[in-house]
């Protein structure tokens, strides 16, 4: 009976990821021609104690080719107690000094708060002085590639698009801490293409997301979520995607990938994941709901196996062909993602990061009911 239901759990989880790294191959690599830019862009960045990483964030938006004329950077300073609006304004200072006027279209505003989500805040109150009407939201501690906001641009001239989920990774990979959560982190990214790829879009990242304003307004923002602190992004994907499903598009590009920090200790990481776990409860999409439950299920059935063996309750065979086929479709998935991001010398380091990732992933949910993630010095309610 118990080696029954281990084969059925494997076997969906062998169909469903497989789904998903067939849905992968299915969205075209979108690449650029060389259009003149046409689209105006409002990039609305918040950010609170990012002094650390915001001079590499500054240094990137001064290298973006596109019109300065075209877009406009709104940072949104959300009560930081550190240095960071000080390093803006000498970043700013400096470059006005050496008659350099990209910086001009960089405006720094305070957040204006009225809700339970600092971050859902920092954005609306952007969005309300922004002066285009594409919004595209991106995190301080990123650095965006030099032509991003073309590959954006030449998109929207050749899709008719609302909204659009663009590609995110992690930019430091010097020990196999930071390697195991790039590794994770483009299982992810993953499995959001494929879930693209056949026309069932479950995740975005708000550190790489585009939409148009006037379409925020039709579907009053974040209104109905703005209690959850976290999830600016993916509960308004679903807005986008119940408004129209169609107009919603994965923009694969090498040239639109931005690259974000992996969280430098363990315990950083553990309340990365509960404040991403917090939000699941909410979502409204079935397909999301269902890709979690059977991932979760995967992976717990994965830790079972040993003591399952050992009470002779699954014979051991099994239990390796079964561990054997998990592994196998996880990893292709990685490995076709990894590609994407031209980050495929991780590999190496995923024999042990899939070993120990069940642990992680299980653990991350068991911890999730019974503690609230600390995040940027806030403590989240329950």
């Amino acid at each position: 009976m118990i080696s029954t239901i281990a084969i059925i759990i494997i076997v969906i989880y062998l169909l469903l990821i497989g789904y998903l790294t067939y849905g992968f191959d299915k969205v075209i690599h979108f690449k650029l021609q060389d259009l003149p830019a046409k689209t105006k862009f409002s990039v609305v960045i918040p950010f609170r104690n990012e002094a650390e990483n915001l001079p590499k964030l500054l240094a990137s938006i001064l290298k973006l080719n596109y019109p300065k004329s075209l877009f406009e950077i709104i940072l949104v300073d959300d009560d930081s107690q550190d240095d960071s609006v000080a390093i803006i304004q000498k970043v700013i200072d400096a470059s006005r000094k050496n008659r350099d006027t990209k910086t001009d279209a960089i405006t720094i505003i305070r957040n204006v708060r009225v809700s339970n989500s600092p971050k859902k805040d920092a954005i609306t109150s952007a969005i309300k002085v922004s002066q285009f009407n594409w919004i595209i939201t991106t995190d301080a501690d990123c650095i965006l590639p030099k032509y991003w906001l073309s590959a954006y641009d030449e998109y929207i001239q050749s899709k008719n698009t609302n909204c659009i989920v663009a590609p995110v990774t992690y930019h430091s990979n010097t020990s196999f801490f930071k390697r195991f959560q790039t590794l994770d982190f483009l299982s992810l990214q993953g499995a959001t293409i494929g879930a693209f790829g056949i026309k069932k879009p479950i995740m975005c990242n708000g550190a790489n997301f585009g939409y148009r304003k006037s379409i925020f307004h039709h579907v009053n923002g974040f209104d109905g979520n703005t209690d959850i602190s976290s999830g600016d992004d993916v509960f308004l994907l679903e807005k986008f995607i119940k408004y129209d499903a169609k107009k919603v598009h994965y923009l694969k590009s090498q040239k639109a990938i931005v690259t974000t920090n992996p969280t430098p200790t363990v315990p950083n990481l553990i309340q990365q994941r509960l404040r991403w776990a917090s939000k699941t409860t909410n979502y409204t999409n079935w397909f999301t709901k269902l890709i979690g439950l059977v991932v979760l299920l995967g992976n717990l059935i994965c830790l079972t196996f040993i003591p399952l063996v050992l009470f002779n309750l699954l014979d051991t065979k099994t239990a390796i062909a079964l561990f054997f086929i998990k592994f196998s479709i996880d990893f292709l998935l990685v490995f076709k993602t990894s590609r994407f991001f031209k980050q495929d010398t991780l590999l190496g380091s995923y024999p042990v990061s899939g070993l120990l990732y069940p642990f992680f992933n299980v653990g991350v949910v068991f911890l999730s009911f019974f503690k609230t993630y600390r995040w940027k010095g806030r403590t989240s309610k329950k």
